[in-house]
Order: C-alpha cells, then structure tokens, then sequence
C-alpha cells in the first residue's frame, strides 16, 4: 500500500527544493567566509560591569539572615514576643 498524502510531490517541485537548498549552503559559506572585521561584535558598558558585580555580590548573601531568626525564636520561647494587631492592620490596607 502507498500513501502520498495530500499534495505528492512531483519532479519539478523536488527541483525547487534541491535548489533553494543549494542557494541556503551558498548563503552559508558566504558567511562562514566573512573577515574578522565584518564578524558580529559585542562589547558591555563600564555600567554594564558595575551591575554584573552587584548581582555577583548579592548572589553571595544568604537567603536567610539568621541572627534575626535566632532572636524571634528566643522571643517565642520566653513569652516576650508581642503582636501589635493595628500595626498588621495598617500592613494589610496598604497591600490592597
């Protein structure tokens, strides 16, 4: 059994194919041929490396500031914490 599809191809639409790929790899060699001076160039801003250290140093904090965490779990602990309910109030209003 053969199965064609719906549009078989025929000899003069395989010809066109061969030949728009031949004219890719002409395109492709061309530009594999090109000089140093006409190759794509990159270069970054003196801002561009001061914002590229910044994220490298703050890549480097930790996610989690532990004193702070060690404090609360003390306050927990010993009964001192205290949860000012306007103050949570007054946080909720100003996110809507």
């Amino acid at each position: 059994m053969r199965i064609d599809g719906n549009n078989p191809i025929d000899n003069k639409d395989l010809f066109k194919i061969q030949e728009s790929a031949g004219n890719l790899s002409a395109e492709k060699k061309q530009d594999v041929e090109k000089s140093d001076a006409e190759k794509d160039k990159i270069s970054l801003s003196g801002r561009s490396k001061e914002i590229s250290d910044l994220k490298a140093a703050i890549d480097q904090l930790p996610d989690v500031r532990t004193k702070k965490v060690d404090a609360l779990k003390q306050a927990l602990d010993t009964g001192t914490y205290n949860v000012d309910a306007r103050k949570i109030a007054q946080k909720m209003l100003e996110e809507i």
